[in-house]
């Protein structure tokens, strides 16, 4: 009877940890990346992990201490920065390419993270223009 009990404990201490197993976490995380242009439901990433909706987001959030959707956002603000650092893309062209509505949003999300518009940030990144006598 004991060893019942405590094989019944230890199935239940291991499926109570509430975090998503690593296979789940890279797919849901590839296909946020893959997708980060036109973005992703949650519905499709928990489905693509075999969970239910509310589910996966609960174990994502404790998986990855954030969640799917703060995520998503984060890895858009990280691609707008190399974009920024990188290229000569309009802000418009950048916001688009990184998945925002608009470059309103792009700027207000960005701001919210950076503490500073892109424009600013970019500067800050590239550094002063040198100046041609």
């Amino acid at each position: 009877m004991n060893k019942d009990n405590s094989t019944v404990l230890a199935t239940l201490t291991l499926a109570s940890t509430g975090q998503l197993k690593s296979w789940q976490i890279r797919t849901a995380k590839q296909l946020m990346l893959d997708r980060l242009d036109t973005g992703i439901s949650v519905t499709e990433l928990a489905q693509a992990c075999a969970l239910s909706r509310s589910h996966f987001s609960r174990m994502f959030k404790k998986s990855t201490r954030m969640p799917p959707q703060q995520w998503l956002r984060e890895q858009r603000v990280i691609k707008s920065r190399e974009l920024l650092k990188a290229s000569t893309m309009l802000l418009a062209e950048i916001a688009l390419e990184c998945g925002f509505c608009d470059q309103a949003h792009f700027c207000r999300t960005f701001m919210k993270a950076e503490g500073m518009t892109p424009l600013a940030w970019q500067q800050r990144a590239i550094g002063p223009t040198p100046v041609v006598a």
